[in-house]
């Protein structure tokens, strides 16, 4: 992971913590180890392992997706890129439906013009009484 990354990562967690009123002593508490060495963490001298993370995310009451800030983006990505090419299909599907309407007009075209033509051919039959 990129220092920049890390850096926001430890940034949402303190901001997290503060919005929730904890202490250094109380996150420390939690992750049983001491109030030093939890600040060395929010201060970047001691690296974040994943386990505390989880258990940061965990006490926080977050979701890790929220601290690495990476739900909303693909999902908004994802929708975007389906909702273009739904219109897409749906673009595509209109063209072939009007191409297959017209085909079906101009068959209809040509069968009244044949059927016009076989009754003009034809003679009525009259009823000789």
């Amino acid at each position: 992971m990129e220092p920049e990354k890390i850096a926001q990562v430890i940034k949402k967690i303190t901001a997290e913590r503060m919005k929730k009123g904890y202490t250094f002593d109380n996150m420390a508490y939690e992750l049983s180890i001491t109030p030093a060495a939890y600040r060395k963490i929010e201060t970047g001298e001691t690296k974040l392992t994943l386990e505390r993370l989880f258990r940061i995310a965990e006490i926080l009451g977050v979701s890790l997706a929220d601290l690495l800030e990476i739900g909303n983006d693909v999902f908004q990505q994802t929708n975007k890129e389906s909702a273009t090419g739904y219109q897409q299909k749906i673009e595509n599907f209109y063209q072939e439906n009007k191409e297959v309407y017209e085909k079906l007009l101009r068959s209809k075209d040509e069968q009244i013009a044949l059927l016009q033509g076989m009754l003009g051919k034809k003679r009525p039959q009259t009823i000789d009484n």
